[in-house]
Protein backbone atom coordinates (compact mmCIF):
# COMPACT_ATOMS: atom_id res chain seq x y z
CA UNK A 1 0.00 0.00 0.00
CA UNK A 2 1.37 3.41 -0.96
CA UNK A 3 1.93 6.05 1.67
CA UNK A 4 -0.91 8.11 0.20
CA UNK A 5 -3.36 5.19 0.29
CA UNK A 6 -2.28 4.30 3.84
CA UNK A 7 -2.92 7.89 4.97
CA UNK A 8 -6.33 7.86 3.29
CA UNK A 9 -7.21 4.58 5.02
CA UNK A 10 -6.19 5.98 8.38
CA UNK A 11 -8.29 9.10 7.82
CA UNK A 12 -11.35 7.01 6.89
CA UNK A 13 -10.91 4.92 10.04
CA UNK A 14 -10.57 8.05 12.17
CA UNK A 15 -13.69 9.64 10.67
CA UNK A 16 -15.64 6.38 11.05
CA UNK A 17 -14.69 6.07 14.72
CA UNK A 18 -15.53 9.72 15.36
CA UNK A 19 -19.00 9.26 13.85
CA UNK A 20 -19.54 6.11 15.92
CA UNK A 21 -18.48 7.94 19.09
CA UNK A 22 -21.06 10.64 18.43
CA UNK A 23 -23.85 8.16 17.77
CA UNK A 24 -23.00 5.79 20.59
CA UNK A 25 -22.22 8.54 23.07
CA UNK A 26 -25.94 9.28 23.37
CA UNK A 27 -26.68 5.60 24.03
CA UNK A 28 -23.92 5.50 26.66
CA UNK A 29 -25.29 8.54 28.50
CA UNK A 30 -28.87 7.26 28.43
CA UNK A 31 -28.05 3.68 29.39
CA UNK A 32 -29.09 2.53 32.84
CA UNK A 33 -27.02 0.44 35.22
CA UNK A 34 -25.00 -2.32 33.59
CA UNK A 35 -26.44 -5.81 34.14
CA UNK A 36 -24.13 -7.71 36.51
CA UNK A 37 -24.23 -10.82 38.70
CA UNK A 38 -26.34 -12.78 36.22
CA UNK A 39 -25.30 -16.32 37.14
CA UNK A 40 -28.37 -18.02 38.68
CA UNK A 41 -28.26 -18.20 42.47
CA UNK A 42 -30.47 -18.48 45.51
CA UNK A 43 -30.22 -16.74 48.85
CA UNK A 44 -29.95 -19.32 51.62
CA UNK A 45 -29.29 -16.89 54.50
CA UNK A 46 -30.19 -13.23 54.88
CA UNK A 47 -29.21 -11.29 57.98
CA UNK A 48 -29.15 -7.53 57.65
CA UNK A 49 -25.86 -6.53 56.06
CA UNK A 50 -25.06 -10.19 55.34
CA UNK A 51 -26.22 -12.23 52.35
CA UNK A 52 -25.24 -15.86 51.74
CA UNK A 53 -25.78 -17.09 48.17
CA UNK A 54 -25.66 -20.54 46.62
CA UNK A 55 -24.97 -20.57 42.88
CA UNK A 56 -26.98 -23.23 41.12
CA UNK A 57 -24.72 -26.08 39.93
CA UNK A 58 -24.44 -26.70 36.20
CA UNK A 59 -22.73 -30.10 36.45
CA UNK A 60 -24.33 -33.42 37.33
CA UNK A 61 -21.35 -34.14 39.57
CA UNK A 62 -19.64 -31.57 41.79
CA UNK A 63 -16.48 -31.65 43.85
CA UNK A 64 -17.15 -33.01 47.32
CA UNK A 65 -16.06 -29.95 49.30
CA UNK A 66 -18.12 -26.79 48.68
CA UNK A 67 -16.33 -23.49 48.09
CA UNK A 68 -17.34 -20.31 49.95
CA UNK A 69 -16.22 -16.99 48.47
CA UNK A 70 -15.89 -14.32 51.18
CA UNK A 71 -16.16 -10.87 49.63
CA UNK A 72 -14.42 -7.75 50.93
CA UNK A 73 -16.73 -5.82 53.23
CA UNK A 74 -16.40 -2.57 51.25
CA UNK A 75 -17.60 -3.97 47.93
CA UNK A 76 -20.27 -6.12 46.27
CA UNK A 77 -19.48 -9.68 45.35
CA UNK A 78 -20.54 -9.41 41.72
CA UNK A 79 -16.89 -8.68 40.91
CA UNK A 80 -16.62 -12.49 40.82
CA UNK A 81 -19.66 -12.61 38.51
CA UNK A 82 -19.15 -9.40 36.58
CA UNK A 83 -20.70 -10.52 33.28
CA UNK A 84 -21.26 -13.71 31.28
CA UNK A 85 -18.00 -14.91 29.76
CA UNK A 86 -15.95 -12.95 32.31
CA UNK A 87 -17.39 -14.51 35.48
CA UNK A 88 -15.12 -16.47 37.79
CA UNK A 89 -18.21 -17.96 39.43
CA UNK A 90 -19.42 -19.16 36.02
CA UNK A 91 -15.96 -20.60 35.35
CA UNK A 92 -15.82 -22.49 38.66
CA UNK A 93 -19.33 -23.87 38.21
CA UNK A 94 -18.37 -25.14 34.78
CA UNK A 95 -15.47 -27.07 36.34
CA UNK A 96 -17.81 -28.75 38.83
CA UNK A 97 -17.32 -26.68 41.97
CA UNK A 98 -20.23 -26.14 44.36
CA UNK A 99 -19.99 -22.36 44.88
CA UNK A 100 -21.37 -20.21 47.69
CA UNK A 101 -20.71 -16.55 48.43
CA UNK A 102 -20.80 -14.37 51.53
CA UNK A 103 -21.78 -10.96 50.18
CA UNK A 104 -22.65 -7.69 51.90
CA UNK A 105 -25.39 -5.07 51.80
CA UNK A 106 -25.19 -1.54 53.24
CA UNK A 107 -25.60 -1.74 57.04
CA UNK A 108 -28.47 0.15 58.63
CA UNK A 109 -28.16 2.26 61.76
CA UNK A 110 -29.18 -0.54 64.11
CA UNK A 111 -26.09 -2.43 62.88
CA UNK A 112 -23.66 0.38 63.72
CA UNK A 113 -22.40 -1.58 66.74
CA UNK A 114 -21.25 -4.59 64.73
CA UNK A 115 -17.57 -5.15 65.44
CA UNK A 116 -14.81 -7.20 63.87
CA UNK A 117 -15.57 -10.15 66.16
CA UNK A 118 -19.18 -10.22 64.91
CA UNK A 119 -17.85 -10.91 61.43
CA UNK A 120 -15.20 -13.47 62.35
CA UNK A 121 -16.84 -15.24 65.29
CA UNK A 122 -20.51 -15.02 64.31
CA UNK A 123 -21.12 -14.25 60.62
CA UNK A 124 -18.50 -16.62 59.19
CA UNK A 125 -19.19 -19.58 61.53
CA UNK A 126 -22.95 -19.21 60.98
CA UNK A 127 -22.56 -19.10 57.20
CA UNK A 128 -20.36 -22.19 57.31
CA UNK A 129 -23.07 -23.99 59.28
CA UNK A 130 -25.66 -22.93 56.67
CA UNK A 131 -23.44 -24.24 53.87
CA UNK A 132 -22.97 -27.52 55.73
CA UNK A 133 -26.74 -27.86 56.08
CA UNK A 134 -27.41 -26.93 52.46
CA UNK A 135 -24.69 -29.11 50.93
CA UNK A 136 -24.86 -32.03 53.34
CA UNK A 137 -21.05 -31.93 53.58
CA UNK A 138 -19.10 -31.27 56.78
CA UNK A 139 -15.94 -29.85 55.19
CA UNK A 140 -15.70 -26.45 53.47
CA UNK A 141 -13.17 -24.50 51.42
CA UNK A 142 -12.91 -20.71 51.56
CA UNK A 143 -11.66 -18.16 49.05
CA UNK A 144 -11.34 -14.71 50.64
CA UNK A 145 -10.76 -11.49 48.70
CA UNK A 146 -8.88 -8.56 50.26
CA UNK A 147 -10.58 -7.80 53.61
CA UNK A 148 -12.65 -10.95 53.07
CA UNK A 149 -9.34 -12.79 53.16
CA UNK A 150 -8.44 -11.05 56.42
CA UNK A 151 -11.76 -12.13 57.97
CA UNK A 152 -11.15 -15.68 56.73
CA UNK A 153 -7.65 -15.76 58.21
CA UNK A 154 -8.94 -14.57 61.58
CA UNK A 155 -11.69 -17.19 61.50
CA UNK A 156 -9.20 -19.93 60.57
CA UNK A 157 -6.74 -18.88 63.28
CA UNK A 158 -9.43 -18.92 65.97
CA UNK A 159 -11.04 -22.17 64.75
CA UNK A 160 -8.03 -24.42 64.08
CA UNK A 161 -10.10 -27.59 64.63
CA UNK A 162 -13.00 -26.35 62.53
CA UNK A 163 -14.41 -27.71 59.29
CA UNK A 164 -12.24 -25.47 57.07
CA UNK A 165 -10.06 -27.71 54.87
CA UNK A 166 -8.42 -25.35 52.35
CA UNK A 167 -8.03 -21.58 52.20
CA UNK A 168 -7.27 -19.30 49.25
CA UNK A 169 -6.38 -15.69 50.10
CA UNK A 170 -6.59 -13.22 47.21
CA UNK A 171 -4.78 -9.88 47.63
CA UNK A 172 -4.99 -10.20 51.41
CA UNK A 173 -2.95 -7.69 53.45
CA UNK A 174 -1.52 -9.03 56.72
CA UNK A 175 1.14 -6.41 57.48
CA UNK A 176 -0.92 -3.25 57.74
CA UNK A 177 2.13 -1.10 58.39
CA UNK A 178 3.12 -1.81 54.77
CA UNK A 179 -0.17 -0.51 53.38
CA UNK A 180 1.47 2.57 51.87
CA UNK A 181 -0.80 5.57 51.41
CA UNK A 182 -3.70 3.81 53.13
CA UNK A 183 -1.62 3.71 56.30
CA UNK A 184 -0.73 7.38 55.84
CA UNK A 185 -4.37 8.47 55.36
CA UNK A 186 -5.30 6.59 58.57
CA UNK A 187 -2.49 8.06 60.67
CA UNK A 188 -3.63 8.08 64.31
CA UNK A 189 -2.02 11.48 64.90
CA UNK A 190 -4.45 13.18 62.55
CA UNK A 191 -7.61 11.06 62.62
CA UNK A 192 -10.18 11.55 65.38
CA UNK A 193 -11.53 8.04 64.85
CA UNK A 194 -13.63 7.79 68.00
CA UNK A 195 -15.38 11.08 67.33
CA UNK A 196 -16.13 10.06 63.75
CA UNK A 197 -17.59 6.72 64.79
CA UNK A 198 -19.65 8.14 67.64
CA UNK A 199 -20.96 10.98 65.48
CA UNK A 200 -21.78 9.05 62.31
CA UNK A 201 -22.58 5.54 63.54
CA UNK A 202 -22.26 4.24 59.97
CA UNK A 203 -19.14 5.20 58.01
CA UNK A 204 -20.48 6.59 54.70
CA UNK A 205 -19.65 4.95 51.39
CA UNK A 206 -18.27 8.29 50.18
CA UNK A 207 -15.60 8.16 52.88
CA UNK A 208 -14.52 4.71 51.69
CA UNK A 209 -14.65 5.68 48.02
CA UNK A 210 -12.60 8.83 48.59
CA UNK A 211 -10.00 6.78 50.45
CA UNK A 212 -9.63 4.53 47.41
CA UNK A 213 -9.58 7.42 44.94
CA UNK A 214 -6.90 9.32 46.88
CA UNK A 215 -4.53 6.43 46.20
CA UNK A 216 -4.72 7.20 42.47
CA UNK A 217 -6.35 10.63 42.07
CA UNK A 218 -6.24 10.66 38.25
CA UNK A 219 -7.52 7.12 37.69
CA UNK A 220 -11.20 8.01 37.38
CA UNK A 221 -10.58 10.80 34.87
CA UNK A 222 -8.19 8.59 32.91
CA UNK A 223 -10.88 5.90 32.72
CA UNK A 224 -13.45 8.38 31.43
CA UNK A 225 -11.05 9.59 28.75
CA UNK A 226 -10.33 6.02 27.73
CA UNK A 227 -13.99 5.07 27.41
CA UNK A 228 -14.58 8.15 25.23
CA UNK A 229 -11.71 7.03 23.01
CA UNK A 230 -13.21 3.51 22.83
CA UNK A 231 -16.92 4.40 22.49
CA UNK A 232 -16.96 2.78 19.05
CA UNK A 233 -15.94 -0.56 20.67
CA UNK A 234 -19.10 -2.20 22.02
CA UNK A 235 -17.25 -4.96 23.90
CA UNK A 236 -14.98 -2.45 25.65
CA UNK A 237 -17.89 -0.21 26.64
CA UNK A 238 -19.93 -3.14 27.94
CA UNK A 239 -17.05 -4.29 30.14
CA UNK A 240 -16.21 -0.75 31.27
CA UNK A 241 -19.79 -0.08 32.38
CA UNK A 242 -19.88 -3.29 34.43
CA UNK A 243 -16.64 -2.49 36.23
CA UNK A 244 -17.70 1.14 36.66
CA UNK A 245 -20.88 -0.01 38.39
CA UNK A 246 -18.84 -2.20 40.73
CA UNK A 247 -16.61 0.73 41.65
CA UNK A 248 -19.58 3.06 42.12
CA UNK A 249 -21.35 0.67 44.52
CA UNK A 250 -18.80 0.87 47.32
CA UNK A 251 -20.46 0.02 50.63
CA UNK A 252 -20.66 1.92 53.93
CA UNK A 253 -19.38 0.16 57.05
CA UNK A 254 -20.65 -0.27 60.62
CA UNK A 255 -18.85 2.29 62.75
CA UNK A 256 -17.63 -0.19 65.36
CA UNK A 257 -16.28 -2.53 62.69
CA UNK A 258 -14.42 0.37 61.09
CA UNK A 259 -13.02 1.37 64.48
CA UNK A 260 -11.85 -2.19 65.23
CA UNK A 261 -10.21 -2.60 61.82
CA UNK A 262 -8.49 0.77 62.05
CA UNK A 263 -7.25 0.45 65.64
CA UNK A 264 -6.58 -3.27 65.94
CA UNK A 265 -5.40 -4.03 62.41
CA UNK A 266 -4.18 -0.80 60.83
CA UNK A 267 -2.69 1.06 63.80
CA UNK A 268 -1.57 -1.74 66.11
CA UNK A 269 -0.96 -4.37 63.39
CA UNK A 270 -2.15 -7.06 65.79
CA UNK A 271 -2.92 -9.72 63.19
CA UNK A 272 0.63 -9.50 61.89
CA UNK A 273 2.02 -9.61 65.44
CA UNK A 274 -0.18 -12.53 66.53
CA UNK A 275 -1.80 -10.39 69.24
CA UNK A 276 -5.36 -9.95 67.94
CA UNK A 277 -8.05 -11.06 70.39
CA UNK A 278 -11.52 -12.08 69.17
CA UNK A 279 -14.00 -12.91 71.92
CA UNK A 280 -11.14 -14.02 74.15
CA UNK A 281 -9.39 -16.13 71.48
CA UNK A 282 -6.00 -15.17 70.08
CA UNK A 283 -5.98 -15.00 66.28
CA UNK A 284 -2.42 -16.30 65.93
CA UNK A 285 -1.81 -17.15 62.28
CA UNK A 286 0.55 -19.94 63.35
CA UNK A 287 -2.60 -21.82 64.39
CA UNK A 288 -3.49 -22.24 60.70
CA UNK A 289 -2.25 -25.68 59.63
CA UNK A 290 -4.53 -26.34 56.65
CA UNK A 291 -3.39 -26.03 53.00
CA UNK A 292 -3.28 -22.36 52.01
CA UNK A 293 -2.73 -20.55 48.73
CA UNK A 294 -1.80 -16.85 48.76
CA UNK A 295 -2.40 -14.97 45.50
CA UNK A 296 -0.84 -11.53 45.16
CA UNK A 297 -0.70 -8.81 42.48
CA UNK A 298 2.61 -7.13 41.70
CA UNK A 299 1.03 -3.73 41.08
CA UNK A 300 -1.71 -3.70 43.73
CA UNK A 301 -2.20 -0.13 44.96
CA UNK A 302 -4.85 -1.08 47.55
CA UNK A 303 -3.24 -4.15 49.14
CA UNK A 304 0.40 -3.57 48.17
CA UNK A 305 2.58 -6.60 47.53
CA UNK A 306 4.69 -5.67 50.57
CA UNK A 307 1.64 -6.01 52.83
CA UNK A 308 0.51 -9.36 51.39
CA UNK A 309 3.92 -11.01 50.97
CA UNK A 310 4.50 -12.01 54.66
CA UNK A 311 1.42 -14.27 54.90
CA UNK A 312 3.01 -17.63 54.14
CA UNK A 313 5.79 -16.98 56.63
CA UNK A 314 3.26 -16.35 59.41
CA UNK A 315 1.08 -19.46 59.11
CA UNK A 316 1.80 -22.94 60.46
CA UNK A 317 0.81 -24.82 57.28
CA UNK A 318 3.20 -27.18 55.56
CA UNK A 319 1.12 -27.24 52.38
CA UNK A 320 1.32 -23.62 51.27
CA UNK A 321 1.62 -22.05 47.87
CA UNK A 322 2.42 -18.52 46.71
CA UNK A 323 1.20 -17.15 43.39
CA UNK A 324 2.43 -13.69 42.36
CA UNK A 325 0.95 -12.32 39.15
CA UNK A 326 1.20 -9.13 37.16
CA UNK A 327 -1.81 -6.90 37.53
CA UNK A 328 -3.65 -4.83 40.09
CA UNK A 329 -6.16 -5.28 42.86
CA UNK A 330 -9.15 -5.76 40.54
CA UNK A 331 -7.54 -7.01 37.32
CA UNK A 332 -6.12 -9.94 39.31
CA UNK A 333 -9.70 -11.16 39.94
CA UNK A 334 -11.68 -10.21 36.86
CA UNK A 335 -11.04 -9.44 33.21
CA UNK A 336 -9.13 -11.10 30.36
CA UNK A 337 -5.81 -11.42 32.20
CA UNK A 338 -7.45 -12.98 35.26
CA UNK A 339 -9.18 -15.53 33.07
CA UNK A 340 -5.87 -16.65 31.59
CA UNK A 341 -3.54 -16.30 34.57
CA UNK A 342 -5.28 -16.57 37.92
CA UNK A 343 -8.45 -18.64 37.45
CA UNK A 344 -6.77 -21.81 36.08
CA UNK A 345 -3.98 -21.78 38.69
CA UNK A 346 -6.38 -21.39 41.61
CA UNK A 347 -8.90 -23.91 40.29
CA UNK A 348 -6.13 -26.48 39.67
CA UNK A 349 -4.94 -26.03 43.26
CA UNK A 350 -8.47 -26.41 44.65
CA UNK A 351 -9.42 -29.36 42.44
CA UNK A 352 -6.86 -31.76 43.87
CA UNK A 353 -7.81 -30.77 47.43
CA UNK A 354 -11.61 -30.83 47.05
CA UNK A 355 -12.32 -34.52 46.48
Amino acid sequence: MSEQNQLASQMRELVDKTLQRGAKGIDYIQAGSAPVGLTPKETIYDRGTLQLYHYLPVSDEVYRIPLIIVMATTNKGFLFDIMPGQSMVEYLLGLGFDVYMIDWDPPVMRERGLGLADYTQDFLPTCIEKVQEDSGVEDVNIMGYCQGGVLSLIYAATHPEGPLKNLVCLTTPVDSHKMGLFRLWANEEFMDLDNMVETLGIIPAEFITNSFEMLRPAQKVAGQLRVWDQLWNDDFVKSYRAFQRWGDETLPLPGEYHRDCTKELMWDNKLFKGELLQNGKVADLKNIKIPLMAVMAEHDHIAPYESTKPLLGLIGSKDKNELVLKGGHVSLIAGPNAMKRMWPRVSDWLEERSV
